[in-house]
């Protein structure tokens, strides 16, 4: 387990955590691991079989911290919370523009546009930092792609054809994500991108670090009183937090491709660090899922040139910054959504 920033990630399998006066104590075969104050803490992750205690849950349901339940590799299977709070009036602001026929193309423009942005630069960077000509040749040609799509975005006034040139940037990007590893290729080959279950060591990575990231967006939404479920380039779905998906396409390649790419050239992990299931499907182990769950905590502190504010942050902030421009718009005091741009 790792107590980092404000968010505790458990993943020793059967810890015990429970409420100790003002305190949160974690136990493993009755031997306490870790014991830390709540008020540092603003939300608690569960890895695997991890029981929480009643009384610790009321109280985190009443204090507004967030408890995340996910499976041994990382895929998202509850989220405990206490009663709605927040901005009503904003929620409201928020579910009308869903019925208005320019904002949510527009939103949703701005988020594709930004992503696309993003994705380039990590692309551009990839190409300059290439070791063999043919994988700079690889990615300058997915730079163009990505340049060609991103000027076609600017002209468009339809949803599906936006999410269609998303999909068409995403491909074009992870044709040559393998193209950026410079080292343990053979190990870290990818053929395209696959989810469920993720079929090769990159997609394993990809996965688990897109889910760290998609928890953070939705904790962003909610601190900031918007409704995780409401999204305006993902469609709606019962159980489906549009929302965060919505927030964290900036960030995907910021955030989590380029940990990703950084913890295979570092050597920072390695085949050993991966098993492979029944079925083709490809997970971390449990050191594998702690060296990134670390890593990718201290990623969040790096800090970036943020160019609404003007100056650095760190990338934690980022979402929660996002969020509250979003909000922004939807009360209508920006003229539009502006969307993450990394330099």
């Amino acid at each position: 387990m790792k107590q980092l920033l404000n968010t505790l990630y458990i993943m020793t399998e059967s810890s015990y955590v429970h409420l100790d006066h003002e305190t949160l104590k974690v136990e493993v075969e009755g031997e306490t691991k870790l014991q830390v104050p709540l008020h540092h803490l603003g939300g608690v992750v569960c890895f695997g079989n991890v029981l929480m205690s009643p009384a610790l849950v009321h109280r985190c349901a009443e204090d507004g911290r967030s408890v995340v339940l996910l499976n041994r590799n990382g895929r998202f299977k509850a989220r405990i919370e206490g009663p709605v709070s927040g901005n009503v009036l904003l929620r409201r602001a928020q579910h009308l523009v869903l019925s208005d026929s320019i904002k949510p193309v527009s939103i949703a423009r701005n988020i594709v546009a930004g992503k696309i942005q993003n994705t380039r630069q990590i692309v551009l960077r990839g190409a300059r930092e290439s070791v063999t000509p043919e994988d700079g040749n690889r990615l300058e040609e997915a730079a163009r792609q990505l340049a060609n799509i991103l000027s076609r975005l600017g002209a468009s006034q339809d949803l599906d054809e936006i999410r269609g040139l998303e999909g068409e940037a995403a491909r074009a990007y992870f044709d040559v994500l393998d193209s950026m590893v410079r080292e343990q290729r053979d190990s870290f080959r990818m053929n395209g991108r696959s989810r469920r279950p993720p079929r090769d060591r990159l997609n394993a990575l990809l996965s688990f670090l897109y889910a760290l990231l998609l928890n953070d967006c939705v904790a962003a939404a909610e601190g900031v009183g918007l409704d995780p479920q409401v999204g305006f380039l993902h469609a709606l779905r019962p159980g489906r937090p549009a929302l965060g998906l919505d927030l964290m396409e900036e960030l995907r390649s910021v955030l989590a491709d380029r940990l990703v790419l950084t913890l295979v050239n570092r050597r920072q992990l390695a085949e050993k660090d991966f098993i492979d299931r029944p079925g083709g499907a490809v997970h971390l182990t449990d050191d594998g899922r702690k060296e990134v769950v670390v890593a990718y905590q201290k990623r969040k502190q790096d800090e970036v040139q943020h160019p609404i504010l003007g100056q650095k942050v760190p990338l934690g902030l980022v979402p929660h910054l996002q969020a509250r421009f979003l909000a922004r718009y939807l009360r209508g005091d920006l003229e539009e959504y502006p969307p993450f741009l990394y330099r």
